[in-house]
Protein backbone atom coordinates (compact mmCIF):
# COMPACT_ATOMS: atom_id res chain seq x y z
CA UNK A 1 0.00 0.00 0.00
CA UNK A 2 1.52 3.67 -0.94
CA UNK A 3 1.98 5.95 1.54
CA UNK A 4 1.23 9.49 0.69
CA UNK A 5 2.13 12.61 3.21
CA UNK A 6 -0.55 15.73 1.87
CA UNK A 7 0.33 18.77 3.37
CA UNK A 8 -2.33 21.82 3.35
CA UNK A 9 -3.54 24.20 6.01
CA UNK A 10 -7.15 24.60 4.93
CA UNK A 11 -8.62 22.02 7.05
CA UNK A 12 -11.95 21.38 4.29
CA UNK A 13 -9.41 20.75 1.58
CA UNK A 14 -6.42 18.74 3.74
CA UNK A 15 -9.93 16.24 5.17
CA UNK A 16 -11.47 15.81 1.57
CA UNK A 17 -8.26 14.70 0.01
CA UNK A 18 -7.49 12.24 2.93
CA UNK A 19 -10.53 10.94 2.41
CA UNK A 20 -10.50 10.20 -1.06
CA UNK A 21 -7.43 8.71 -0.82
CA UNK A 22 -8.29 6.45 1.49
CA UNK A 23 -11.34 5.56 -0.22
CA UNK A 24 -8.82 4.24 -3.18
CA UNK A 25 -7.08 2.49 -0.25
CA UNK A 26 -3.90 4.51 0.04
CA UNK A 27 -2.10 4.84 3.27
CA UNK A 28 -2.59 8.51 4.15
CA UNK A 29 -1.15 10.82 6.55
CA UNK A 30 -1.50 14.85 6.80
CA UNK A 31 -0.45 17.64 8.08
CA UNK A 32 -1.65 21.73 8.26
CA UNK A 33 1.50 23.37 7.80
CA UNK A 34 5.38 23.14 6.35
CA UNK A 35 7.20 23.05 9.77
CA UNK A 36 4.73 20.10 10.92
CA UNK A 37 5.80 18.52 7.57
CA UNK A 38 9.12 18.66 7.87
CA UNK A 39 9.25 16.78 10.96
CA UNK A 40 8.27 13.91 9.29
CA UNK A 41 10.65 11.18 7.87
CA UNK A 42 9.91 12.67 3.97
CA UNK A 43 11.60 9.34 2.24
CA UNK A 44 9.44 7.25 3.96
CA UNK A 45 6.51 8.40 1.49
CA UNK A 46 5.97 7.56 -1.86
CA UNK A 47 4.38 10.84 -2.45
CA UNK A 48 4.01 14.25 -0.97
CA UNK A 49 0.94 15.85 -2.24
CA UNK A 50 1.22 19.57 -0.90
CA UNK A 51 -0.08 23.18 -1.33
CA UNK A 52 1.93 25.97 -2.98
CA UNK A 53 1.54 28.11 0.03
CA UNK A 54 1.56 27.33 3.55
CA UNK A 55 2.09 28.74 6.84
CA UNK A 56 5.83 28.92 8.05
CA UNK A 57 6.92 28.49 3.89
CA UNK A 58 6.32 27.66 0.06
CA UNK A 59 5.27 23.85 -0.14
CA UNK A 60 7.88 23.65 -3.03
CA UNK A 61 10.81 23.56 -0.19
CA UNK A 62 9.61 20.19 0.44
CA UNK A 63 10.85 19.08 -3.25
CA UNK A 64 14.63 19.35 -2.15
CA UNK A 65 13.84 18.13 1.18
CA UNK A 66 11.94 15.01 0.00
CA UNK A 67 15.31 13.23 -2.44
CA UNK A 68 13.57 11.31 -4.52
CA UNK A 69 9.96 11.49 -3.25
CA UNK A 70 8.42 12.82 -5.76
CA UNK A 71 5.69 16.20 -5.03
CA UNK A 72 2.27 17.19 -6.71
CA UNK A 73 1.60 20.19 -6.01
CA UNK A 74 -1.61 21.82 -5.43
CA UNK A 75 -2.28 25.71 -5.50
CA UNK A 76 -5.69 27.68 -6.09
CA UNK A 77 -3.66 30.09 -8.28
CA UNK A 78 -3.64 28.51 -11.31
CA UNK A 79 -1.96 30.60 -13.19
CA UNK A 80 0.47 29.89 -16.08
CA UNK A 81 3.23 31.06 -13.83
CA UNK A 82 2.69 29.50 -10.31
CA UNK A 83 2.51 26.01 -12.63
CA UNK A 84 5.95 26.72 -14.29
CA UNK A 85 7.76 27.78 -11.14
CA UNK A 86 6.45 25.07 -9.45
CA UNK A 87 7.53 22.56 -11.89
CA UNK A 88 11.04 24.15 -12.47
CA UNK A 89 11.49 23.61 -8.52
CA UNK A 90 11.18 19.85 -9.31
CA UNK A 91 7.50 19.05 -8.49
CA UNK A 92 6.63 16.29 -10.62
CA UNK A 93 3.22 18.22 -11.64
CA UNK A 94 1.03 20.53 -10.33
CA UNK A 95 -3.44 20.75 -10.02
CA UNK A 96 -5.31 23.22 -9.78
CA UNK A 97 -8.29 23.90 -6.69
CA UNK A 98 -10.74 23.43 -6.76
CA UNK A 99 -9.89 20.06 -8.20
CA UNK A 100 -12.02 17.10 -9.83
CA UNK A 101 -11.70 13.93 -7.42
CA UNK A 102 -11.07 11.46 -10.35
CA UNK A 103 -8.90 14.01 -11.76
CA UNK A 104 -6.75 14.11 -8.68
CA UNK A 105 -6.79 10.23 -8.26
CA UNK A 106 -5.77 9.75 -12.08
CA UNK A 107 -2.62 12.51 -11.27
CA UNK A 108 -1.75 10.40 -8.15
CA UNK A 109 -1.81 6.65 -9.78
CA UNK A 110 0.43 8.14 -13.11
CA UNK A 111 3.04 9.56 -10.31
CA UNK A 112 3.35 6.68 -8.64
CA UNK A 113 3.18 4.13 -11.05
CA UNK A 114 6.13 6.31 -12.54
CA UNK A 115 7.83 6.11 -10.00
CA UNK A 116 8.17 2.87 -9.90
CA UNK A 117 8.68 2.10 -12.78
CA UNK A 118 12.08 4.37 -12.62
CA UNK A 119 13.45 3.71 -9.54
CA UNK A 120 16.73 2.61 -9.00
CA UNK A 121 18.14 -0.85 -7.10
CA UNK A 122 19.42 2.11 -4.47
CA UNK A 123 16.24 3.32 -4.10
CA UNK A 124 14.70 0.19 -3.35
CA UNK A 125 17.20 -0.60 -0.73
CA UNK A 126 16.62 2.46 0.84
CA UNK A 127 13.31 2.23 0.85
CA UNK A 128 13.89 -1.33 2.31
CA UNK A 129 16.13 -0.18 5.09
CA UNK A 130 13.26 2.78 5.82
CA UNK A 131 10.83 -0.15 5.68
CA UNK A 132 13.39 -1.94 8.38
CA UNK A 133 13.16 0.99 10.86
CA UNK A 134 9.38 1.97 10.88
CA UNK A 135 8.27 -1.86 11.33
CA UNK A 136 10.85 -3.51 14.29
CA UNK A 137 9.77 -7.23 12.66
CA UNK A 138 8.87 -8.00 8.81
CA UNK A 139 5.57 -9.72 10.46
CA UNK A 140 4.53 -6.51 12.42
CA UNK A 141 2.52 -3.98 10.23
CA UNK A 142 1.39 -0.78 11.09
CA UNK A 143 1.36 3.09 11.40
CA UNK A 144 -1.26 4.61 13.66
CA UNK A 145 0.37 6.67 16.48
CA UNK A 146 -0.09 3.30 19.22
CA UNK A 147 1.68 0.99 17.11
CA UNK A 148 4.79 3.60 15.99
CA UNK A 149 5.19 4.21 20.15
CA UNK A 150 5.38 0.59 20.12
CA UNK A 151 7.77 0.44 17.67
CA UNK A 152 9.61 2.90 19.66
CA UNK A 153 9.89 1.79 22.71
CA UNK A 154 10.89 -1.96 21.16
CA UNK A 155 13.84 -0.21 19.64
CA UNK A 156 14.89 1.47 22.99
CA UNK A 157 14.48 -2.28 24.88
CA UNK A 158 15.57 -4.95 22.72
CA UNK A 159 19.19 -4.03 23.16
CA UNK A 160 18.92 -4.89 27.10
CA UNK A 161 18.26 -7.85 28.84
CA UNK A 162 15.04 -5.89 30.79
CA UNK A 163 12.29 -8.48 31.76
CA UNK A 164 8.98 -7.13 29.51
CA UNK A 165 5.43 -8.00 29.94
CA UNK A 166 3.26 -7.50 27.04
CA UNK A 167 0.25 -6.77 27.48
CA UNK A 168 -2.56 -7.24 24.85
CA UNK A 169 -6.00 -9.23 23.76
CA UNK A 170 -6.23 -12.35 22.24
CA UNK A 171 -5.01 -12.36 18.78
CA UNK A 172 -2.83 -8.98 18.32
CA UNK A 173 0.02 -10.59 17.76
CA UNK A 174 1.91 -10.27 21.23
CA UNK A 175 4.21 -13.70 19.86
CA UNK A 176 5.47 -11.38 17.07
CA UNK A 177 6.10 -8.71 19.05
CA UNK A 178 8.83 -11.14 21.23
CA UNK A 179 10.22 -12.28 18.14
CA UNK A 180 10.91 -8.27 17.51
CA UNK A 181 12.67 -7.86 20.81
CA UNK A 182 14.52 -11.40 20.20
CA UNK A 183 15.58 -10.54 16.80
CA UNK A 184 17.09 -6.80 18.05
CA UNK A 185 18.77 -7.58 20.88
CA UNK A 186 22.37 -8.87 21.53
CA UNK A 187 20.68 -12.87 21.88
CA UNK A 188 19.30 -13.43 18.07
CA UNK A 189 21.93 -15.87 17.19
CA UNK A 190 20.74 -17.96 20.36
CA UNK A 191 17.31 -19.89 20.36
CA UNK A 192 13.80 -17.66 20.98
CA UNK A 193 11.78 -20.64 22.55
CA UNK A 194 8.19 -19.72 22.95
CA UNK A 195 5.98 -21.38 25.35
CA UNK A 196 1.98 -21.54 25.85
CA UNK A 197 1.15 -21.66 29.11
CA UNK A 198 -2.44 -22.25 28.76
CA UNK A 199 -1.56 -25.06 26.44
CA UNK A 200 0.11 -27.55 28.71
CA UNK A 201 -1.61 -29.38 31.68
CA UNK A 202 -0.91 -28.11 35.44
CA UNK A 203 0.53 -31.41 36.75
CA UNK A 204 2.98 -31.20 33.46
CA UNK A 205 3.90 -26.98 33.40
CA UNK A 206 7.35 -27.50 35.57
CA UNK A 207 8.14 -30.62 34.00
CA UNK A 208 7.61 -28.89 30.90
CA UNK A 209 9.63 -25.81 32.13
CA UNK A 210 12.49 -26.78 33.98
CA UNK A 211 13.08 -30.41 33.28
CA UNK A 212 13.04 -33.36 35.66
CA UNK A 213 15.49 -36.40 36.48
CA UNK A 214 15.27 -40.06 35.69
CA UNK A 215 12.66 -41.19 38.46
CA UNK A 216 11.55 -38.17 39.55
CA UNK A 217 7.71 -39.17 38.90
CA UNK A 218 5.94 -41.99 37.31
CA UNK A 219 7.09 -42.44 33.79
CA UNK A 220 9.31 -40.32 33.87
CA UNK A 221 12.33 -42.96 32.13
CA UNK A 222 14.39 -40.50 31.01
CA UNK A 223 16.40 -37.04 31.99
CA UNK A 224 14.75 -34.44 30.66
CA UNK A 225 15.72 -30.48 29.46
CA UNK A 226 13.59 -28.27 31.03
CA UNK A 227 12.26 -25.21 28.13
CA UNK A 228 14.35 -22.45 30.36
CA UNK A 229 16.82 -24.56 30.09
CA UNK A 230 16.71 -25.01 26.63
CA UNK A 231 16.72 -20.99 26.51
CA UNK A 232 20.19 -20.58 28.02
CA UNK A 233 22.10 -18.02 26.64
CA UNK A 234 18.86 -17.37 24.44
CA UNK A 235 14.83 -15.36 25.20
CA UNK A 236 12.23 -17.36 26.74
CA UNK A 237 8.91 -16.07 25.63
CA UNK A 238 5.97 -17.03 27.86
CA UNK A 239 2.77 -16.46 26.44
CA UNK A 240 -0.20 -16.22 28.67
CA UNK A 241 1.55 -16.46 32.09
CA UNK A 242 -1.52 -15.19 34.11
CA UNK A 243 -2.26 -18.96 33.60
CA UNK A 244 0.49 -20.34 35.40
CA UNK A 245 0.07 -22.15 38.47
CA UNK A 246 1.33 -20.40 41.89
CA UNK A 247 4.46 -23.51 42.32
CA UNK A 248 5.30 -22.90 39.10
CA UNK A 249 5.44 -19.03 39.50
CA UNK A 250 7.84 -19.60 42.55
CA UNK A 251 10.20 -21.55 40.70
CA UNK A 252 9.75 -18.94 38.00
CA UNK A 253 10.87 -16.00 40.69
CA UNK A 254 13.64 -17.81 41.46
CA UNK A 255 15.25 -18.03 37.82
CA UNK A 256 14.48 -14.24 37.90
CA UNK A 257 16.39 -13.70 41.01
CA UNK A 258 18.97 -15.80 41.21
CA UNK A 259 19.57 -16.86 37.22
CA UNK A 260 18.84 -20.68 38.24
CA UNK A 261 16.64 -23.54 38.08
CA UNK A 262 16.20 -27.08 39.74
CA UNK A 263 14.92 -30.05 37.60
CA UNK A 264 12.13 -31.80 39.31
CA UNK A 265 13.50 -34.61 41.66
CA UNK A 266 17.16 -32.94 41.46
CA UNK A 267 18.75 -31.76 44.31
CA UNK A 268 21.19 -29.91 42.21
CA UNK A 269 20.80 -26.13 40.87
CA UNK A 270 22.24 -25.14 37.42
CA UNK A 271 22.82 -21.54 36.16
CA UNK A 272 21.33 -20.48 33.51
CA UNK A 273 21.26 -16.64 31.77
CA UNK A 274 17.86 -16.23 30.20
CA UNK A 275 16.10 -13.05 29.00
CA UNK A 276 12.36 -13.66 30.09
CA UNK A 277 9.93 -12.12 28.25
CA UNK A 278 6.02 -12.94 29.21
CA UNK A 279 2.61 -11.43 27.72
CA UNK A 280 -0.78 -12.25 28.72
CA UNK A 281 -4.56 -10.85 28.62
CA UNK A 282 -4.88 -10.90 31.98
CA UNK A 283 -4.91 -7.77 34.32
CA UNK A 284 -1.80 -9.68 36.63
CA UNK A 285 -1.62 -6.54 39.45
CA UNK A 286 -5.70 -7.63 39.77
CA UNK A 287 -4.78 -11.20 39.91
CA UNK A 288 -2.16 -10.45 42.45
CA UNK A 289 -4.49 -8.58 44.65
CA UNK A 290 -6.98 -11.84 44.74
CA UNK A 291 -4.05 -13.98 45.61
CA UNK A 292 -4.34 -15.57 41.87
CA UNK A 293 -0.52 -14.63 40.93
CA UNK A 294 2.35 -13.74 42.71
CA UNK A 295 2.56 -10.40 43.75
CA UNK A 296 6.67 -10.31 43.78
CA UNK A 297 6.44 -11.79 40.58
CA UNK A 298 4.69 -9.61 39.12
CA UNK A 299 6.86 -6.65 39.86
CA UNK A 300 9.69 -8.86 38.71
CA UNK A 301 7.80 -9.28 35.28
CA UNK A 302 7.09 -5.49 35.29
CA UNK A 303 10.08 -4.15 34.54
CA UNK A 304 9.22 -2.56 31.01
CA UNK A 305 5.15 -3.03 30.04
CA UNK A 306 5.01 -2.61 26.28
CA UNK A 307 0.66 -2.66 25.78
CA UNK A 308 -0.24 -3.85 22.45
CA UNK A 309 -3.94 -2.35 20.45
CA UNK A 310 -6.59 -4.26 19.89
CA UNK A 311 -7.20 -3.87 16.17
CA UNK A 312 -10.54 -1.90 17.04
CA UNK A 313 -8.43 1.14 18.27
CA UNK A 314 -5.52 0.81 15.04
CA UNK A 315 -7.64 3.17 12.59
CA UNK A 316 -6.52 2.39 8.86
CA UNK A 317 -3.84 -0.03 9.69
CA UNK A 318 -6.34 -2.93 9.82
CA UNK A 319 -6.62 -2.55 5.75
CA UNK A 320 -3.27 -2.10 5.29
CA UNK A 321 -2.78 -5.59 7.73
CA UNK A 322 -5.94 -7.21 5.31
CA UNK A 323 -4.33 -6.19 2.22
CA UNK A 324 -1.04 -7.98 3.01
CA UNK A 325 -2.62 -10.72 4.67
CA UNK A 326 -4.45 -10.90 1.05
CA UNK A 327 -1.72 -10.86 -0.85
CA UNK A 328 -0.08 -13.83 1.31
CA UNK A 329 -3.31 -15.38 1.51
CA UNK A 330 -3.21 -15.31 -2.68
CA UNK A 331 0.38 -16.83 -2.79
CA UNK A 332 -0.42 -19.25 -0.30
CA UNK A 333 -3.20 -20.85 -2.15
CA UNK A 334 -1.69 -20.53 -5.66
CA UNK A 335 -4.49 -18.07 -6.60
CA UNK A 336 -4.08 -15.09 -9.08
CA UNK A 337 -4.09 -11.46 -7.26
CA UNK A 338 -7.02 -10.68 -5.65
CA UNK A 339 -8.15 -6.75 -4.38
CA UNK A 340 -11.13 -6.11 -1.63
CA UNK A 341 -14.36 -4.08 -3.57
CA UNK A 342 -14.81 -0.71 -1.67
CA UNK A 343 -17.14 -2.00 0.16
CA UNK A 344 -15.56 -4.84 1.59
CA UNK A 345 -12.85 -1.87 2.73
CA UNK A 346 -15.35 -0.02 4.18
CA UNK A 347 -17.01 -2.97 5.86
CA UNK A 348 -12.89 -4.24 7.33
CA UNK A 349 -12.33 -0.78 8.48
CA UNK A 350 -15.65 0.01 10.34
CA UNK A 351 -15.81 -4.01 11.87
CA UNK A 352 -14.67 -4.07 15.51
CA UNK A 353 -12.59 -7.24 15.21
CA UNK A 354 -13.66 -8.79 18.78
CA UNK A 355 -10.61 -11.42 17.44
CA UNK A 356 -7.99 -8.79 16.57
CA UNK A 357 -6.15 -9.80 13.70
CA UNK A 358 -6.29 -13.76 14.45
CA UNK A 359 -10.22 -13.81 13.25
CA UNK A 360 -9.17 -11.08 10.54
CA UNK A 361 -6.45 -13.63 9.32
CA UNK A 362 -8.80 -15.91 9.01
CA UNK A 363 -11.97 -13.33 7.19
CA UNK A 364 -9.16 -12.97 4.30
CA UNK A 365 -8.16 -16.63 4.05
CA UNK A 366 -12.27 -18.13 3.81
CA UNK A 367 -12.80 -15.15 1.58
CA UNK A 368 -9.87 -16.13 -0.83
CA UNK A 369 -11.63 -19.52 -1.26
CA UNK A 370 -15.14 -18.15 -1.88
CA UNK A 371 -13.91 -15.63 -4.16
CA UNK A 372 -15.33 -16.61 -7.95
CA UNK A 373 -13.35 -13.47 -9.26
CA UNK A 374 -10.48 -11.62 -8.42
CA UNK A 375 -12.31 -9.17 -6.20
CA UNK A 376 -13.54 -9.75 -2.73
CA UNK A 377 -16.87 -8.31 -1.91
CA UNK A 378 -18.08 -7.90 1.73
CA UNK A 379 -20.66 -10.44 1.56
CA UNK A 380 -17.72 -13.18 1.37
CA UNK A 381 -15.66 -11.91 4.34
CA UNK A 382 -18.01 -13.66 6.84
CA UNK A 383 -18.27 -11.06 9.38
CA UNK A 384 -21.47 -9.96 11.35
CA UNK A 385 -22.04 -6.38 9.92
CA UNK A 386 -25.28 -5.76 12.22
CA UNK A 387 -24.73 -2.39 14.44
CA UNK A 388 -24.32 -4.09 17.87
CA UNK A 389 -21.06 -5.55 16.47
CA UNK A 390 -19.59 -2.06 16.07
CA UNK A 391 -19.96 -1.37 20.05
CA UNK A 392 -16.96 -2.46 22.02
CA UNK A 393 -17.72 -4.97 25.16
CA UNK A 394 -16.96 -1.82 27.71
CA UNK A 395 -19.65 -0.08 25.97
CA UNK A 396 -22.14 -2.82 25.40
CA UNK A 397 -21.72 -3.50 29.45
CA UNK A 398 -22.66 0.51 30.40
CA UNK A 399 -25.83 0.22 28.35
CA UNK A 400 -26.47 -2.87 29.92
CA UNK A 401 -26.41 -1.17 33.05
CA UNK A 402 -27.74 2.11 32.16
CA UNK A 403 -31.81 2.53 33.45
CA UNK A 404 -32.51 4.63 30.27
CA UNK A 405 -31.99 2.09 28.12
CA UNK A 406 -34.46 -0.74 29.12
CA UNK A 407 -37.41 -0.86 27.88
CA UNK A 408 -40.48 0.97 29.32
CA UNK A 409 -43.62 1.98 27.77
CA UNK A 410 -42.11 5.35 26.15
CA UNK A 411 -38.60 4.11 24.82
CA UNK A 412 -37.53 1.37 22.34
CA UNK A 413 -35.70 -1.67 23.35
CA UNK A 414 -32.27 -1.65 22.30
CA UNK A 415 -32.60 -3.53 19.15
CA UNK A 416 -34.33 -0.51 17.58
CA UNK A 417 -31.68 1.83 18.40
CA UNK A 418 -29.05 2.64 15.94
CA UNK A 419 -25.03 3.10 16.44
CA UNK A 420 -25.19 6.43 16.46
CA UNK A 421 -28.19 6.51 18.83
CA UNK A 422 -25.97 4.25 21.17
CA UNK A 423 -23.12 7.03 20.33
CA UNK A 424 -24.87 9.95 20.72
CA UNK A 425 -26.30 8.96 24.03
CA UNK A 426 -23.24 7.60 25.52
CA UNK A 427 -21.45 10.75 25.19
CA UNK A 428 -24.26 13.14 25.76
CA UNK A 429 -24.44 11.39 29.16
CA UNK A 430 -21.04 10.89 30.52
CA UNK A 431 -18.91 14.26 28.53
CA UNK A 432 -19.32 16.31 32.05
CA UNK A 433 -17.59 13.62 34.19
CA UNK A 434 -15.44 11.82 31.54
CA UNK A 435 -12.39 12.93 29.69
CA UNK A 436 -12.19 12.42 26.18
CA UNK A 437 -9.37 9.91 26.34
CA UNK A 438 -11.66 8.02 28.82
CA UNK A 439 -14.87 8.48 26.70
CA UNK A 440 -13.17 6.93 23.81
CA UNK A 441 -11.54 4.24 25.93
CA UNK A 442 -15.07 3.25 26.23
CA UNK A 443 -16.84 3.66 23.27
CA UNK A 444 -13.70 1.18 21.91
CA UNK A 445 -12.39 3.32 19.61
CA UNK A 446 -9.21 6.24 19.26
CA UNK A 447 -9.58 9.83 20.01
CA UNK A 448 -9.51 10.63 16.39
CA UNK A 449 -12.26 8.57 15.35
CA UNK A 450 -14.86 10.42 18.51
CA UNK A 451 -13.36 13.57 17.03
CA UNK A 452 -15.01 13.00 13.41
CA UNK A 453 -17.88 11.05 14.82
CA UNK A 454 -18.95 14.34 17.47
CA UNK A 455 -18.63 16.08 13.68
CA UNK A 456 -20.58 14.02 11.71
CA UNK A 457 -23.36 13.39 14.37
CA UNK A 458 -22.91 17.13 15.20
CA UNK A 459 -22.12 16.83 19.29
CA UNK A 460 -19.86 19.80 19.91
CA UNK A 461 -17.51 19.29 22.37
CA UNK A 462 -17.59 21.26 25.80
CA UNK A 463 -15.59 23.85 25.93
CA UNK A 464 -12.97 23.16 28.94
CA UNK A 465 -12.28 19.41 27.75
Amino acid sequence: MSHILVVEDEAIIRQSVRRLLQRHNYQVTDVDSLDAAKEQDLNAFDLIISDLRLPGGQGTELVELAGNTPVLIMTSYASLRSAVDAMKMGAVDYIAKPFDHEEMVKAVKRILTESQLTAKPVQEEKLTHEVSKEYPHNGIIGSCEPMLLLFKKISKVAPTDATVLIQGESGTGKELVAKALHEQSRRASAPLISVNCAAIPETLIESELFGHEKGAFTGANTMRQGLVEAADGGTLFLDEIGELPLEAQARLLRVLQEGEIRRVGSVQSRQVDVRLVAATHRNLKDLASRGEFREDLYYRLNVVELHLPPLRERGDDVVEIADAMLSRACEKMHQKPMHFTEEAVQAIRQYQWPGNVRELENAVERAVILADEDEIPASILGIDLSPDRYISPSMKEHLAEDDQFRATDNQPQQGDLSLDDYFVHFVLENEQNMTETDLARKLGISRKSLWERRQRLGIPRRKGK
